[in-house]
């Protein structure tokens, strides 16, 4: 009789979680959105609290084509863009190594915990006149609020990937004469890596939900300022069409992410 092939693991009973999500969230989109027209197609609700999805998209078209207070949609999303991955940027270049630092020092742990603790839970625009009084209204205070939404996740990320290295790795590179760096760049952050990539797509969340609020100070350009501009005048579908926009770059960069996590650390969920 002819051998079967071995099963592979979690191919006979199955892992938590596996399995293909595209069709069926294409499915609840397209509902969606036909519910949507129906309910405007009907006069149920009044274009002036929900436009059609038509009326949307041709509101798309029109700022695309013809710009909106002067300025193309290219130039706002460019703008907005610019601030959040700035502030992004930023934050990954503080908050990753002091985050690592803080999982292995308790010393630099003590220091910075508390304050990051104490600052994490609160809105960003509870501290936003705190940012215009200490940085004025100009471009440094818009890029510090998005930057200190998403410090705090990123630092706190990685310091909780550190305890994903498990000490049996850490007392075999130690036995084999590493150095504390060795252990550190071969060992530790390797470990972290899932988490840390985790929190900076968690980070980056949080940058665009805190766009508006920092485009609420005196901004002229950018998409949280034509969503703000668009609601003082009741341009309801201005505003709708600058979420999805907005909704639009964050679920690009999050797919991004998603692909430099397949790549980067493949062994991710399969441990």
């Amino acid at each position: 009789m002819a051998r079967s092939r071995p099963t592979k693991p979690g191919e006979t009973y199955g892992v938590p979680g596996q399995g293909e999500t595209v069709v069926l969230s294409l499915v609840t989109i397209a509902i969606f959105i036909f519910v949507w027209w129906l309910v405007t197609a009907l006069g149920l609700v009044k274009p002036l609290f929900v436009p059609s999805p038509q009326a949307i998209f041709q509101k798309f078209v029109d700022v695309l084509t013809d710009g909106f207070t002067g300025t193309s949609l290219l130039a706002h999303a460019g703008i907005s863009a610019a601030r959040v991955f700035g502030a992004f940027l930023l934050a990954c270049l503080v908050g990753v190594p002091l985050g690592l630092a803080m999982g292995m020092s308790p010393t630099i742990r003590g220091i910075f915990d508390p304050p990051i603790e104490f600052y994490r839970p609160i809105p960003p625009l509870a501290y936003l006149p705190l940012m215009i009084i200490w940085f004025g209204i100009g471009e440094t205070s818009k890029v510090l609020l998005i930057f200190l939404s998403c410090f705090a996740p990123i630092a706190l990320g990685a310091k909780s990937g550190v305890r994903s290295a498990a000490i049996e790795q850490i007392h075999a590179a130690y036995s084999f004469g590493a150095s504390r760096w060795q252990v550190m760049r071969h060992v530790i952050l390797p470990s972290a890596l899932p988490e840390i990539l985790t929190a900076m797509r968690i980070g980056i969340g949080f940058g665009w939900t805190t766009l508006v609020a920092a485009e609420m100070v005196a901004a002229t350009k950018g998409l949280g300022y034509m969503v703000l501009t668009a609601s003082q005048f009741l341009q309801t579908a201005t505003v709708i069409m600058g979420i999805v926009v907005i909704a639009a770059i964050a679920y690009a960069f999050d797919l991004l992410m998603r692909f430099i996590e397949r790549r980067v650390v493949p062994w991710k969920g399969r441990m």
